[in-house]
């Protein structure tokens, strides 16, 4: 069977954009095919810097034929009626039609039309262009001549060639011809752009893919990230070092050069004083290079891994030498910042009012930085206020959280007055991913207790579902104040999350306060904190979907949580020990007999039945009856007890008992007695079950 290999190449497609693109091609290219009738065995997507590429096998040479029939009038039906059915059907005449017998509605005309199918190639030359006009790019451009007119073609970057051949391994390749704005379809690509500009005539996949090898392209993204690894790896190994690996920047290198050559550079020890973040970010951000640290430490060294896209002949001394004057002038001014904010700014006098508002210190330099962020109004969100008046509202918070995670108050306080100061200090400024991580370490230069600098980190954890809660007491309770206040604030406001648009990370924030609530054995009555029954139920949402990526089943979990439950911990709590409970050959029973019990009393209560909130020990004649009434009431006091200090297993336990009185009720008791007094007594009794076990759960919503 045929195989289709298909090219588009650009000038240089941004990193971050190469994998999805070459996704999104294969994906548009099979959906077409696959709708125009055809099959394929096997599709792969490619890419570098400068193009995309996708290999599909097995391709059939043509789509089937496709058959049906159409429905027409009956055979006596006026001729206009016929007419409009030859025209529907494409028949030039009522004898080309069928007639086909029906007992009940008689004889009528039938089409049947045949569809015959298409060669590949021509379905794909119709295919193509529409595809590249249409291109899904967040970003694209025009470019040249033809650029002013209308509807000229956008592409991310100019695109300079389309390469699309079709045939089996053993006919002969042809071009599919078709055109996009003057550049036409052929059989011919390009090499790297430096080393081998030359054109490369291709047949198929397996001759393109040696040719560009050979051409100093590695087409394999996975396999130029390799090589990178590898090289940098040993290169570090080499010099005695050790590579601080960093696969994000692993990705955005590997798709950046087509011919990656690994390369070892350096700089003056003396800006190894600057903090390792922020060489790190100074060197990654700006020269997409590599750290290095001394083996067995985590203290960088001077030396840094750079990946060229280009063989140099001198073997990489021009390069590497350009590398390290740019980043010795980036950490210049790197090591500018990190002493800049360790200094005095320039208008204390401006910030006394700030700074008495805080209660800052204005001798140290992150307090004065607080104290500046108050005083310039930075805004949070308009209609949120200003970060000076968000913070006043954390503090106020965390003055509470502090009673309830047993923090120490001082420290928590001193903490969130100065948690945002860092957003004022230059080096966050230049890199806002170090906000915390920089103001601990100006908050230990300045003598803060080590609690209240961990804090000043640790409030914006957790960040994602990989990243560790804060873990200490003080910064637990100021991230705690801080996801709070956001969620409170926005709900407020009424900037929620709607479907997938969550553009302020509330389901983040969510789930962050959950998983330091859960991890750390916090009992927070949440609606005393945020007083909104909407902001509980979106609480209720993000737990469901954190207990089942742990693995809870979500009927044990609607089980457990009903509408107004706001210590989440105690929910968690319930929902483990009910899963228990529930997977035992106990607990399997006692759900089929309390579901027996709660569909009984449904259909009761459906019917306008009401049932008696107590039951009559004098109308109790059988000894199946009385036995389950003691256990129930022994079960139901035992229950209680045991959910009243939150030992749930025990609880469980205890409701075990009811198994054997449960199952011997319904084998030898009649429920729906003659006596009208004995069948409401009755009926009170398996009320009583259902109360009993909704002491832990709603038996009612599980499953089985």
């Amino acid at each position: 069977m045929p195989d289709l290999l298909l090219e588009l190449r650009s000038e240089e497609i941004p990193a971050r954009m190469q994998r999805k693109a070459a996704g999104d091609l294969k994906k548009l290219v099979t959906d077409a095919l696959v709708e125009a009738g055809l099959t394929y065995e096997g599709a792969r997507e490619y890419w570098t810097p400068r193009r995309l590429t996708l290999d599909i096998r097995g391709l059939n040479a043509r789509s089937v034929d496709i058959r049906e029939e159409r429905k027409g009038p009956r055979t006596d039906a006026n001729e206009k009626a016929i007419e409009g059915f030859l025209r529907g059907a494409g028949l030039s005449s009522i004898s080309e039609a069928h007639v086909h017998s029906d007992p009940k509605k008689g004889d009528f005309y039938v089409a049947h039309i045949v569809k015959p199918g298409r060669p590949a190639e021509e379905i794909i030359a119709e295919a193509m262009p529409g595809i590249i006009r249409n291109f899904p790019w967040p970003k694209s451009m025009r470019w040249g001549a033809a650029s002013a007119r209308p509807g000229a073609m956008r592409w991310v970057r100019p695109l300079q060639s389309i390469l699309c051949t079709f045939g089996a391994e053993t006919e002969e390749t042809r071009v599919v011809p078709f055109e996009v704005d003057g550049l036409v379809a052929g059989n011919v690509t390009y090499g790297h752009r430096f080393h081998a500009p030359e054109a490369i005539t291709v047949r198929r996949f397996a001759d393109y893919a040696a040719s560009l090898e050979k051409a100093k392209v590695v087409l394999d993204a996975e396999r130029r990230r390799q090589i990178i690894a590898t090289d940098a790896n040993n290169i570090a190994f080499a010099n005695g070092l050790e590579l601080v690996e960093d696969e994000g920047l692993l990705d955005e290198v590997s798709g950046l050069v087509e011919w990656p050559q690994v390369l070892l550079g350096t700089f003056e020890e003396e800006f190894l004083a600057i903090p390792a973040e922020i060489i790190r970010l100074t060197i990654k951000t700006n020269q997409k290079c590599f750290v290095t640290r001394r083996p067995g430490t985590e203290a960088l060294s001077n030396h840094f891994i750079l990946v060229s896209n280009i063989e140099a002949k001198d073997g990489g001394k021009e390069i590497v030498h350009g590398n390290g004057k740019v980043v010795r002038a980036r950490l210049s001014d790197a090591k500018h910042f990190w002493l800049r904010d360790q200094g005095d700014l320039p208008d204390l006098d401006t910030l006394k009012v700030s700074a008495e508002k805080f209660g800052l210190d204005l001798a140290k330099p992150l307090d004065q930085r607080m104290a500046k962020l108050d005083a310039l109004d930075v805004t949070f969100h308009a209609k949120l206020g200003t970060q000076g008046e968000r913070v006043a509202r954390i503090r106020t918070l965390a003055a509470e959280l502090a009673k309830v995670t047993g923090a120490d108050a001082a420290l928590v306080d001193r903490a969130v007055v100065l948690a945002k100061a860092d957003l004022r200090t230059e080096a966050v400024g230049e890199f806002p991913e170090l906000q915390g991580i920089m103001g601990r370490k100006y908050a230990a230069l300045q003598g803060e207790d080590a609690a209240v600098a961990e804090a000043i980190e640790d409030h914006y954890k957790p960040q994602g579902p990989s990243d560790r809660v804060p873990s200490g007491k003080v910064g637990l309770t100021v991230a705690l104040a801080d996801k709070l206040d956001t969620l409170i604030g926005f709900w407020a406001i009424d900037e929620k999350p709607t479907g997938s648009k969550d553009p302020y990370a509330l389901r983040r924030a969510a789930l962050g306060v959950i998983r330091m609530l859960l991890e750390k054995n916090i009992r927070l009555p949440l609606l005393s904190v945020v007083r909104d029954p909407d902001l509980i139920a979106f609480f209720h949402d993000r737990l469901k979907v954190y207990l089942r990526d742990m693995g809870a089943r979500h009927d044990l979990i609607d089980a457990v949580l009903t509408p107004d439950a706001d210590d989440l911990l105690t929910v968690a709590r319930r929902v483990e020990a009910l899963t228990a409970f529930i997977t035992s050959e106990e607990g399997q029973n006692l759900l089929a007999g309390t579901k027996r019990a709660t569909q009984l009393l449904a259909a009761e209560e459906k019917k306008g039945t009401v049932v008696e909130g107590a039951v009559s020990p004098a109308l109790l004649k059988l000894d199946a009856e009385k036995a389950l009434h003691a256990a129930v009431e022994t079960a139901a006091r035992d229950a209680s007890a045991a959910v009243a200090k939150e030992d749930f297993r025990s609880a469980m336990a205890a409701l075990s008992a009811l198994r054997a009185p449960v199952d011997r009720f319904f084998t030898d008791v009649l429920v729906n007695d003659d006596d009208p007094a004995i069948r409401t007594n009755r009926l009170a009794l398996l009320s009583a079950i259902r109360a009993a076990t909704g002491t832990v759960a709603d038996f009612s919503k599980i499953a089985g």
